[in-house]
């Protein structure tokens, strides 16, 4: 491709092997294929975690060489850095990240000279999601007077920050987990679209087009997710972190996290326990746990309040234990996993 071509002429083949070796994971249709980013003829697109590469990969087609800076199985919320994938960086011509996820990620790709830096939370509406969020939050909240509920809010905070050593507070408490709705989804794959188009102009109506392509399907999916919650036994669910706020606002669910957006944070005892007694008074069935981090909370809760255990996907890497190949497919197990926890009819 025209755009690489130019600088990549100048550098000798012993430092192209050099950049080659690096090694990182490429979420390409070959899941073999683990070459490093830069230096193709390709449109070449580093991608900080598996929702972004599968953007990339989507919309780019056999224009684009992709390569994910979180290898499958590593939790994206951990990643920092190398050296080396700092100086592969510069050897891209895009970058595609969702800002507030990833701190390091966020830190190099700021500091770098890629020319077409593409933050997908700038290209839909970030919300502030706790450790509960859906309508349940609403009419929970609406059960206490502002004065009350302020105070509540300060003693958690506190709480927290006592535990973990830190307060989410100065963080802006914005959710990054976008890509769990279908729709802001296809918001972000809009805005990659035109991004790509005007970055590589000689294959903008190819990438329009698999734009256009890939927002159809993710329609097609928010009906499938609209018609199989739409009438259940419960609308509420347990899950691990607080991952699924948006899913649960799209589609009329509250999400109860067991800790809050950090997947890593210890929940209280305080808050094990009411979720124990919420899960009796709200009829849930199951826990939910995910593939990526431990699944040992989850299923002590699910044991003391004589529950099932279930997983539910956030999706932030493909793996062997995931139950699909793909976004799609991973997504559709998800909502059966609901369906079945929320007696859907």
């Amino acid at each position: 491709m025209n755009v690489r071509r130019h600088r990549i002429s100048g550098i000798p083949g012993i430092a192209l092997a050099a950049t080659a070796a690096l090694g990182l994971a490429t979420l390409t249709a070959c899941s073999s294929d683990t070459a490093a980013a830069g230096n193709t003829d390709k449109f070449d697109v580093v991608a900080s975690f598996y929702p972004m590469a599968f953007l990339a990969e989507q919309i780019g087609g056999d224009h684009v060489k992709v390569t994910s800076l979180t290898e499958p199985g590593q939790e994206p919320h951990d990643l920092e850095i190398s050296a080396k994938q700092t100086a592969q960086l510069q050897e891209s011509d895009a970058a595609l990240y969702l800002k507030g996820l990833q701190p390091s990620v966020d830190e190099a790709i700021t500091q770098s000279g890629i020319k077409t830096k593409i933050d997908a939370a700038s290209l839909t509406s970030l919300e502030e999601h706790g450790t509960e969020v859906g309508e349940h939050a609403d009419e929970h909240a609406g059960e206490h007077s502002d004065e009350h509920a302020g105070e509540h809010a300060d003693e958690h905070a506190d709480e927290h920050a006592d535990e973990h050593g830190h307060s989410h507070e100065g963080e802006g408490g914005k959710d990054p987990h976008i890509w769990l709705d279908p729709v802001k989804y296809a918001e972000v794959a809009e805005g990659v679209g035109k991004a790509f188009e005007k970055a590589d102009p000689d294959h903008a109506a190819d990438y329009k087009k698999n734009t256009e392509a890939l927002v159809k399907r993710l329609g097609e999916l928010n009906t499938k997710f609209e018609t199989g919650l739409k009438s259940t036994d419960t609308k509420v669910f347990i899950t691990t972190h607080a991952a699924f706020g948006y899913l649960a606002e799209r589609y009329g669910l509250t999400e109860e996290a067991i800790s809050g957006l950090d997947p890593e944070s210890e929940p209280s005892a305080a808050r094990v326990k009411d979720l124990a007694t919420m899960a009796k008074a709200d009829g849930v069935s199951t826990v939910f746990y995910e593939t990526l981090v431990s699944d040992k909370t989850a299923k002590t809760l699910a044991k003391d309040a004589r529950l099932k255990t279930d997983v539910l996907d956030p999706i932030e890497g493909i793996t062997d234990k995931s139950r699909g190949d793909d976004y799609f497919q991973v997504m559709e197990a998800n909502l059966k996993a609901l369906q079945q926890a929320l007696g859907a009819k």
